[in-house]
């Protein structure tokens, strides 16, 4: 084997070599591990812990917010870190690169906070609370289920098909609420079902 090394190269790895093995030899080594430890217990002390889901992709990893401020003192609750759950079974405290960024996103000016419409003519979303949102939600799909069921077919077979609406259901779920949103989605007769986890 060749190993193409100038003189200059050889003395500067050789110093380098010396002065990491000095440090450690005077005990730096031991000593910023044990700062760290000692640091580390207190970085989130008083902090509220809160388990929660990556809101990403189907993976569903799990991770812990941190957030400073109690709320029932009437103080605003502010999330300082996020990171991965060490107990959650999918992820054991990992998170890939989006899911590690997730305070930025969580702090992102423009993240949506609440429900927004767009009115007929109108060329700008504007707010509208929850309550509104829902209640917009449910009229419309009852406007197009009355409007559109097929309770039977050319044939006069029972078919209870509503084809003009779809859902898109989470993947980031549990077993039992995924059935359950199943269950919905069929009662209402909807035809057009897919997961999030094919996206």
């Amino acid at each position: 084997m060749n190993v193409d090394l100038s003189r200059r190269g050889f003395l500067k790895a050789a110093g380098a070599g010396v002065a990491a093995t000095s440090l450690g030899a005077m005990g730096f080594s031991e000593a910023e591990a044990a700062v760290a430890a000692h640091v580390r217990p207190f970085k989130l002390a008083n902090t509220t812990e809160t388990r929660n889901t990556c809101p990403y992709c189907s993976v569903a990893c799990g991770i812990i917010l941190y957030a400073k401020g109690d709320v029932r003192k009437g103080e605003t609750a502010e999330i300082v870190h996020i990171e991965g759950d060490a107990d959650h079974p999918t992820n054991l405290g990992t998170l890939c690169p989006k899911g590690a960024a997730l305070k930025d996103f969580v702090h992102s000016p423009s993240r949506l906070t609440q429900p927004r419409v767009r009115r007929p003519g109108s060329d700008r979303f504007e707010p509208i609370s929850w309550d509104a949102a829902l209640d917009r939600i449910a009229r419309l799909m009852k406007d197009d289920r009355d409007a559109n069921f097929l309770a039977r077919n050319e044939a006069g077979v029972p078919v209870n098909r509503w084809t003009t609406t779809g859902m898109l259901a989470a993947s980031a779920t549990t077993n039992e609420t995924a059935w359950l949103t199943f269950k919905v989605a069929k009662t209402l007769g909807i035809v057009g079902f897919d997961n999030q986890a094919r996206v």
